[in-house]
């Protein structure tokens, strides 16, 4: 398969909260994305594995994605070990993206950190010729990062206002994570996007 667009992520739920609306808006210009979360959630709080398994084939199809999948590291284990690398760049291989969007490297979360560190790793090693892995060399021609909780200056901006809505359904469609409490009519999370976002 060759994507034009790949995001990864350390969580199902991570993408469509950081890059979702871009991913949205290339699929809407014909361009053809991927999702690879590099877990299942499996150490949230909220929800199980089949359950956020199942959010996230429908947060797909609402970001109309191509391909979505997950590397199968353990939650909270999310590390740029050799093994986690090599797996990665076999996928990298297989999909062969031009561009990969990848956390920015400083965050809150461990496993956000790491999925960065993670993900430029295997993007590099995808591009070995001598790396006795699957499938024929490649590395991805731009690596991007999406901003999460860093209080960073982005380079640049991707404006989703008419993707707005639907990436927002994508989020809520995480349902596990992001239900309002019964008293409040949004949660704190579903406000502090409003707020960002407009």
């Amino acid at each position: 398969m060759n994507l034009d667009l790949l995001a990864i992520a350390a969580h199902p739920d991570d993408v469509e909260l950081t890059c979702g609306g871009t991913l949205l808006k290339m699929a809407q210009r014909g361009y053809k994305t991927g999702i690879l979360d590099l877990t299942a959630g499996e150490m949230g709080t909220r929800g199980t594995p089949e359950i956020r398994a199942k959010e996230a084939a429908h947060a797909a199809r609402l970001l109309a994605v191509a391909w979505r999948g997950t590397l199968g590291v353990p939650d909270s284990d999310v590390q740029p070990s050799r093994q986690h690398t090599l797996r990665l760049a076999a996928v990298i291989r297989q999909l062969r993206p031009k561009t990969v969007i990848l956390p920015y490297w400083e965050a809150r979360h461990p496993d956000h950190y790491h999925a960065s560190a993670l993900g430029y790793e295997g993007c590099f090693l995808a591009g070995l010729k001598q790396l006795p892995i699957e499938g024929e060399a490649h590395r991805p021609f731009k690596i991007l990062y999406s901003i999460s909780y860093a209080d960073v200056r982005p380079t640049f901006v991707v404006d989703i206002t008419a993707q707005y809505e639907r990436r927002r359904k994508a989020i809520l469609a995480f349902g596990s994570q992001f239900r309002p409490r019964k008293s409040r009519t949004k949660s704190s999370v579903h406000l502090a996007i409003d707020r960002l976002e407009g």
